[in-house]
Protein backbone atom coordinates (compact mmCIF):
# COMPACT_ATOMS: atom_id res chain seq x y z
CA UNK A 1 0.00 0.00 0.00
CA UNK A 2 1.34 3.45 -0.95
CA UNK A 3 1.90 6.37 1.43
CA UNK A 4 -1.33 8.07 0.37
CA UNK A 5 -3.25 4.87 1.04
CA UNK A 6 -1.80 4.56 4.54
CA UNK A 7 -2.74 8.14 5.33
CA UNK A 8 -6.31 7.52 4.12
CA UNK A 9 -6.62 4.36 6.25
CA UNK A 10 -5.29 6.14 9.32
CA UNK A 11 -7.68 9.06 8.81
CA UNK A 12 -10.62 6.70 8.42
CA UNK A 13 -9.67 4.84 11.61
CA UNK A 14 -9.42 8.08 13.60
CA UNK A 15 -12.80 9.23 12.28
CA UNK A 16 -14.41 5.94 13.30
CA UNK A 17 -12.83 6.16 16.77
CA UNK A 18 -14.11 9.71 17.19
CA UNK A 19 -17.65 8.63 16.28
CA UNK A 20 -17.49 5.73 18.73
CA UNK A 21 -16.22 8.03 21.47
CA UNK A 22 -19.01 10.55 20.79
CA UNK A 23 -21.63 7.83 21.02
CA UNK A 24 -20.07 6.53 24.26
CA UNK A 25 -19.92 9.83 26.14
CA UNK A 26 -22.79 11.65 24.47
CA UNK A 27 -25.15 10.98 27.33
CA UNK A 28 -22.75 12.61 29.83
CA UNK A 29 -21.59 15.50 27.61
CA UNK A 30 -23.60 18.68 28.30
CA UNK A 31 -23.93 21.57 25.85
CA UNK A 32 -20.98 23.88 25.06
CA UNK A 33 -20.07 26.67 27.47
CA UNK A 34 -18.79 30.11 26.59
CA UNK A 35 -15.44 31.44 27.75
CA UNK A 36 -17.34 34.02 29.83
CA UNK A 37 -19.27 31.29 31.66
CA UNK A 38 -16.05 29.37 32.37
CA UNK A 39 -14.31 32.48 33.74
CA UNK A 40 -17.33 33.28 35.93
CA UNK A 41 -17.21 29.78 37.42
CA UNK A 42 -13.49 30.05 38.13
CA UNK A 43 -13.96 33.46 39.81
CA UNK A 44 -16.74 32.08 42.01
CA UNK A 45 -14.48 29.24 43.11
CA UNK A 46 -11.40 31.34 43.80
CA UNK A 47 -11.40 31.17 47.60
CA UNK A 48 -12.34 28.91 50.50
CA UNK A 49 -13.85 30.07 53.75
CA UNK A 50 -11.74 28.92 56.71
CA UNK A 51 -13.11 26.24 59.03
CA UNK A 52 -13.36 28.89 61.76
CA UNK A 53 -16.00 30.75 59.72
CA UNK A 54 -18.47 27.94 60.40
CA UNK A 55 -18.30 28.09 64.20
CA UNK A 56 -21.16 30.60 64.10
CA UNK A 57 -23.47 27.69 63.16
CA UNK A 58 -24.47 26.38 66.58
CA UNK A 59 -26.05 23.08 65.52
CA UNK A 60 -23.22 20.54 64.95
CA UNK A 61 -25.12 18.63 62.25
CA UNK A 62 -25.92 21.79 60.30
CA UNK A 63 -22.32 22.97 60.72
CA UNK A 64 -21.01 19.63 59.43
CA UNK A 65 -23.23 19.81 56.34
CA UNK A 66 -22.15 23.41 55.71
CA UNK A 67 -18.48 22.44 56.04
CA UNK A 68 -18.90 19.73 53.43
CA UNK A 69 -20.54 22.27 51.15
CA UNK A 70 -17.34 24.33 51.37
CA UNK A 71 -15.22 21.21 50.78
CA UNK A 72 -17.41 20.71 47.73
CA UNK A 73 -15.86 23.78 46.10
CA UNK A 74 -12.66 21.74 45.78
CA UNK A 75 -14.30 18.38 45.03
CA UNK A 76 -16.35 19.83 42.18
CA UNK A 77 -13.55 22.02 40.77
CA UNK A 78 -12.21 20.90 37.38
CA UNK A 79 -8.75 20.21 38.86
CA UNK A 80 -10.29 17.44 40.94
CA UNK A 81 -13.49 16.39 39.19
CA UNK A 82 -11.83 16.06 35.76
CA UNK A 83 -9.95 13.01 37.07
CA UNK A 84 -12.91 11.42 38.88
CA UNK A 85 -14.90 10.19 35.84
CA UNK A 86 -17.07 7.17 35.24
CA UNK A 87 -14.68 6.23 32.42
CA UNK A 88 -13.50 9.14 30.24
CA UNK A 89 -11.70 12.03 31.98
CA UNK A 90 -12.42 15.67 31.26
CA UNK A 91 -9.76 18.29 30.55
CA UNK A 92 -9.23 22.03 31.02
CA UNK A 93 -11.18 24.63 32.97
CA UNK A 94 -14.10 24.22 30.53
CA UNK A 95 -14.22 20.46 31.27
CA UNK A 96 -14.03 19.39 27.63
CA UNK A 97 -13.49 15.67 26.84
CA UNK A 98 -9.85 14.60 27.18
CA UNK A 99 -7.91 14.72 23.92
CA UNK A 100 -6.49 12.38 22.76
CA UNK A 101 -9.40 10.05 23.44
CA UNK A 102 -8.69 7.90 26.50
CA UNK A 103 -10.57 5.62 28.87
CA UNK A 104 -9.62 4.48 32.36
CA UNK A 105 -8.71 0.84 31.72
CA UNK A 106 -8.69 -1.87 34.40
CA UNK A 107 -6.19 -0.12 36.70
CA UNK A 108 -7.04 3.55 36.17
CA UNK A 109 -3.86 4.16 34.16
CA UNK A 110 -5.43 4.12 30.70
CA UNK A 111 -6.71 1.59 28.18
CA UNK A 112 -4.40 1.21 25.18
CA UNK A 113 -2.84 4.67 25.54
CA UNK A 114 -1.39 4.69 29.06
CA UNK A 115 -1.50 7.87 31.15
CA UNK A 116 2.28 7.84 31.51
CA UNK A 117 2.65 8.09 27.73
CA UNK A 118 2.05 11.84 28.16
CA UNK A 119 1.85 12.52 31.90
CA UNK A 120 5.29 12.30 33.48
CA UNK A 121 6.46 12.94 37.03
CA UNK A 122 5.97 16.71 36.77
CA UNK A 123 4.25 19.41 34.71
CA UNK A 124 5.97 19.73 31.33
CA UNK A 125 5.88 22.70 28.93
CA UNK A 126 4.00 21.61 25.83
CA UNK A 127 5.47 24.21 23.48
CA UNK A 128 3.68 25.88 20.62
CA UNK A 129 1.80 29.16 20.75
CA UNK A 130 -0.53 28.34 23.66
CA UNK A 131 0.60 28.90 27.25
CA UNK A 132 -0.16 25.45 28.58
CA UNK A 133 1.62 22.53 30.20
CA UNK A 134 1.03 18.79 30.17
CA UNK A 135 0.18 18.04 33.81
CA UNK A 136 2.28 15.52 35.67
CA UNK A 137 2.88 13.81 39.00
CA UNK A 138 4.77 10.62 39.94
CA UNK A 139 1.43 8.93 40.75
CA UNK A 140 -0.67 10.35 37.91
CA UNK A 141 -3.79 8.26 37.33
CA UNK A 142 -7.56 8.42 37.37
CA UNK A 143 -9.37 7.97 40.66
CA UNK A 144 -10.82 4.47 41.17
CA UNK A 145 -14.10 3.83 39.38
CA UNK A 146 -15.78 3.43 42.77
CA UNK A 147 -14.95 7.08 43.42
CA UNK A 148 -16.39 8.50 40.18
CA UNK A 149 -17.79 11.97 40.96
CA UNK A 150 -18.91 13.29 37.59
CA UNK A 151 -22.69 13.44 37.29
CA UNK A 152 -23.26 12.99 41.04
CA UNK A 153 -24.47 15.36 43.73
CA UNK A 154 -22.25 16.50 46.60
CA UNK A 155 -24.41 14.42 48.93
CA UNK A 156 -23.78 11.27 46.90
CA UNK A 157 -20.05 12.02 46.78
CA UNK A 158 -19.98 12.57 50.54
CA UNK A 159 -21.53 9.15 51.12
CA UNK A 160 -19.03 7.59 48.70
CA UNK A 161 -16.14 9.13 50.59
CA UNK A 162 -17.36 7.66 53.89
CA UNK A 163 -18.07 4.17 52.52
CA UNK A 164 -15.07 1.80 53.08
CA UNK A 165 -16.37 -0.43 50.26
CA UNK A 166 -15.86 2.44 47.81
CA UNK A 167 -13.12 4.63 49.29
CA UNK A 168 -10.28 2.10 49.33
CA UNK A 169 -11.20 0.85 52.82
CA UNK A 170 -10.14 4.18 54.35
CA UNK A 171 -11.16 5.45 57.77
CA UNK A 172 -12.20 9.07 58.20
CA UNK A 173 -8.73 9.80 59.59
CA UNK A 174 -7.18 8.30 56.46
CA UNK A 175 -9.51 10.34 54.25
CA UNK A 176 -8.25 13.45 56.01
CA UNK A 177 -4.63 12.35 55.51
CA UNK A 178 -5.27 11.73 51.82
CA UNK A 179 -6.94 15.06 51.15
CA UNK A 180 -4.68 17.14 53.37
CA UNK A 181 -1.29 15.67 52.46
CA UNK A 182 -1.38 13.43 49.37
CA UNK A 183 1.01 14.80 46.72
CA UNK A 184 -1.28 14.03 43.79
CA UNK A 185 -4.18 15.81 45.49
CA UNK A 186 -1.79 18.72 46.06
CA UNK A 187 -1.18 18.99 42.31
CA UNK A 188 -4.61 20.70 42.10
CA UNK A 189 -2.98 23.83 43.57
CA UNK A 190 0.06 23.67 41.25
CA UNK A 191 -1.52 22.62 37.94
CA UNK A 192 0.83 24.46 35.61
CA UNK A 193 0.23 27.26 33.14
CA UNK A 194 -3.11 27.39 31.40
CA UNK A 195 -5.21 26.03 34.29
CA UNK A 196 -6.93 27.64 37.26
CA UNK A 197 -5.80 26.10 40.57
CA UNK A 198 -8.31 24.67 43.00
CA UNK A 199 -9.66 27.22 45.50
CA UNK A 200 -7.79 28.01 48.68
CA UNK A 201 -4.90 25.72 49.54
CA UNK A 202 -4.43 22.07 50.43
CA UNK A 203 -3.80 23.06 54.05
CA UNK A 204 -7.10 24.94 54.16
CA UNK A 205 -8.87 21.94 52.65
CA UNK A 206 -7.33 19.73 55.32
CA UNK A 207 -8.64 22.03 58.06
CA UNK A 208 -12.14 21.95 56.57
CA UNK A 209 -12.10 18.15 56.29
CA UNK A 210 -10.95 17.79 59.90
CA UNK A 211 -13.66 20.17 61.10
CA UNK A 212 -16.23 18.20 59.07
CA UNK A 213 -15.07 14.97 60.74
CA UNK A 214 -15.07 16.58 64.20
CA UNK A 215 -18.71 17.62 63.76
CA UNK A 216 -19.87 14.13 62.82
CA UNK A 217 -19.02 13.96 59.10
CA UNK A 218 -22.62 14.66 58.08
CA UNK A 219 -23.62 14.64 54.42
CA UNK A 220 -26.02 16.95 52.58
CA UNK A 221 -29.14 15.34 51.18
CA UNK A 222 -28.37 16.50 47.67
CA UNK A 223 -26.37 19.51 46.56
CA UNK A 224 -24.96 20.65 43.22
CA UNK A 225 -24.26 18.04 40.55
CA UNK A 226 -20.60 17.72 39.55
CA UNK A 227 -20.45 18.09 35.76
CA UNK A 228 -18.90 15.55 33.42
CA UNK A 229 -17.18 16.39 30.12
CA UNK A 230 -18.65 19.50 28.50
CA UNK A 231 -18.42 20.03 24.74
CA UNK A 232 -16.28 22.99 23.69
CA UNK A 233 -18.13 26.01 22.37
CA UNK A 234 -17.72 26.42 18.63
Amino acid sequence: MGKAGLVLVAASALAALAVAFTDDVGAQTPAPRSDKAVRAEMDARAALQPASAFTRISDPDARSVALFGEIGKVISHPRCANCHPVDHPAQGDDRHPHMPIVSRGPDGHGQGLRCQSCHTGKNVWAGGTRIVTVPGDPHWALAPASMAWQGKSLGDICRQMKDPARNGNRTLAQIHEHMAKDHLVGWAWSPGAGRAPAPGSQAELGELVQAWIDTGAKCPDGGPIVPGPVAKAS
